[in-house]
């Protein structure tokens, strides 16, 4: 009988599970330890040097507590931050989420893309990098959005902000230049959970790219395809001992174990 892998999803929040569903859409045989760092969140709120010795200690307790087979970052911040040193110091596969910025420029008809993700994400030197490599003829608008996932995360809990909130943090990624914007890169793993609301307040419809489908398939890549004819289990952890029971049932997490909590 083949043995049970063990995928380790990780992010600042709830943004993660958005990258979980497709996961375990492509894995369903693989049990999964999702961790959330919500007692830091959000990240880009933390100077560098910290979140590189939070993330790197933490990930450490948690390779030894739960030994997974792989580990995925479902967050850009900590990805464009902190994945190489994680990568440096543990043996085991990472599978990063960064800004899409080669698709979508791939698929713009119009030339005109903009990167949605968090103030951190987008000042990195790391996404500069990538539409330098990537953009080809498209110009690319760089938007740091400041609540964003904040509001995502009020979403998932039922406290949805107002569209003039929404509105006013998308709106920069709108532009008119004789050629409209017609793709936007989710830079941030909270984000897919206010699609419909930001299609919309949208002035005008795009193409919304979403990196978790991608992440799936990195995972398939790396790991195999389904390889047992049982589903697996998921555990959910919280750094900060508060676990939201009803938004975890929305992911369909359901486990032989109940939900706990861990602490940093």
């Amino acid at each position: 009988m083949t043995a049970r892998q063990t995928i380790l999803m990780f992010d600042s929040g709830l943004g993660g599970l958005t990258v979980y569903r497709e996961v375990a859409a492509a894995r369903p045989d693989a049990d999964f330890v999702y961790v959330a760092d919500d007692a830091a969140f959000p990240y880009g709120a933390l100077a560098e040097p910290a979140l590189v010795e939070r993330v790197v200690d933490l990930m450490g307790d948690l390779i030894n507590a739960h030994r997974p087979d792989l580990i995925v970052i479902a967050c850009n911040t900590a990805s464009t931050i902190v994945l190489p040193q994680l990568r440096k110091k543990f043996s085991l596969p990472f599978v990063g989420t960064v800004p899409a910025i080669k698709p979508a420029c791939a698929t713009s008809v119009t030339k005109r893309v903009s990167v949605l993700g968090t103030e951190a994400t987008v000042k990195r030197e790391y996404t500069r990098v990538l539409i330098r490599d990537y953009a080809q003829d498209c110009v690319v608008t760089l938007v740091g959005a400041t609540a964003l996932a904040g509001y995502a995360e009020a979403e998932l809990h039922g406290t949805p902000a107002g569209d003039t909130a929404l509105r006013s943090e998308i709106a920069p990624c709108f532009l008119d230049d004789g050629a409209r914007t017609d793709t936007i890169v989710l830079a941030c793993t909270h984000y897919p959970l206010l699609i419909e609301r930001l299609r919309q307040l949208a002035p005008w419809p795009v193409n919304y790219i979403d990196p978790a489908p991608a992440i799936a398939r990195r995972v398939v890549d790396l790991l195999g395809p389904n390889a047992a004819a049982e589903p697996g289990s998921t555990r959910a952890l919280f750094t900060s001992g508060r676990v939201p029971q009803t938004v975890l049932a929305r992911f369909n997490i359901r486990s032989a174990k109940p939900a706990a909590s861990i602490s940093r």
